[in-house]
């Protein structure tokens, strides 16, 4: 920079000193005679030292900030690039190197402090972050999907979990209503069984009374049975069971007993009552003949009289009364007779 020489010096009048001069506005004759500054090259030269050192600093952090923001503007822009994913490597971008504020001011043998840096690093550093931030974009979306994953799968399984306890409940109700159906068929057949060996009991039971009690008479007809109603008897209803046959057919013992009464019974005619071990008492009434006696014991298919028409009648037949435990009223003998194995 080149300096100022000096100033001819002008000589002091009081009376000429401008009123301008450093922006007074009037003379003061009070003041004394001021100096007039004029600059030489000395004094325009900056002083070398700390100064400089600071006019120096100044000048760097000028050049480092226009850097800098010239540097944020490529990164910006790689980053944009890369964020971009097209796959287009980066572009090397240098800048030379600018002098800085004490260069300009201080002189030309001053150097130049710090050197430019190239921006294909910037685009470097900036496509490794953008990479990275690619990177952990991708890691995080890897995270999500396997959370996403996780929670799907916990949703499956707890799908399946019931879809499982619900067969298994399903399976829990089939097999109890089989189990439910197996016991009443089992109860079914049990009850079934039971029965058919209660019959068939029953019906040996009936087999061995049949060889113990026989029917009172042969070739005979049913005709009047217990209950029936009509003016034919005095109590208003038949109090026994006839077998109509012809006068003078057999009469037998139903089964082995006691004769207890034999002889004339009013209405009865001839009757004969067979008294046996449990107490039943067989009236056998309308003889025309008795064949025992009182006290006289009988077995099964003796002849105690004949069919006759004695007493109140219409005709010969043998009227048959049952009275168990010798009760004045009696019991229907079809019934009875059935009970012993016998079907008249």
């Amino acid at each position: 920079m080149a300096s100022n020489r000096p100033a001819p010096e002008a000589p002091y009048v009081p009376s000429q000193r401008s009123t301008d001069a450093f922006g007074y506005g009037s003379y003061h004759h009070d003041e004394g005679p001021q100096e007039v500054w004029n600059p030489t090259e000395d004094s325009l030269r900056p002083a070398r030292g700390k100064h400089r050192v600071a006019k120096q600093r100044g000048g760097g952090l000028a050049r480092s900030s226009t850097v800098l923001g010239v540097g944020v503007i490529a990164a910006v822009g790689a980053g944009g690039m890369a964020s971009a994913n097209t796959g287009k490597p980066p572009v090397s971008i240098s800048m030379p190197d600018l002098p800085n504020v004490g260069a300009v001011f201080g002189g030309e043998d001053e150097a130049p402090q710090g050197s430019a840096t190239a921006l294909s690093s910037l685009a470097t550093s900036t496509t490794e972050t953008a990479e990275s931030g690619s990177d952990a974009g991708e890691a995080l979306r890897n995270r999500i999907m396997a959370q996403a994953e996780s929670q799907q799968s916990q949703v499956d399984n707890k799908a399946q979990l019931a879809t499982e306890a619900q067969v298994a409940e399903q399976a829990a109700k089939a097999e109890a209503a089989a189990l439910k159906q197996a016991a009443d068929d089992a109860a079914e057949a049990k009850k079934a069984a039971e029965e058919k060996a209660a019959k068939e009991a029953e019906a040996k039971r009936l087999a061995e009374l049949a060889k113990q009690y026989t029917l009172p008479t042969s070739s005979y007809t049913i005709t009047s049975t217990f209950g029936q109603a009509g003016s034919l008897w005095s109590s208003g209803y038949h109090t026994g069971l006839d077998f109509a046959a012809p006068t003078g057919t057999l009469i037998k013992a139903i089964h082995s007993g006691t004769i207890t009464e034999a002889g004339w019974a009013g209405s009865y005619g001839y009757r004969t009552i067979l008294t046996l071990d449990d107490g039943t008492e067989l009236w056998f009434c309308h003889q025309s003949s008795i064949s025992v006696s009182v006290g006289q014991k009988v077995s099964t298919g003796d002849v105690i009289g004949r069919v006759g028409a004695t007493g109140n009648v219409t005709g010969a037949h043998l009227h048959l009364e049952v009275h168990p435990g010798g009760a004045d009223t009696g019991i229907d003998p079809m019934a009875w007779l059935r009970d012993k194995g016998l079907n008249p």
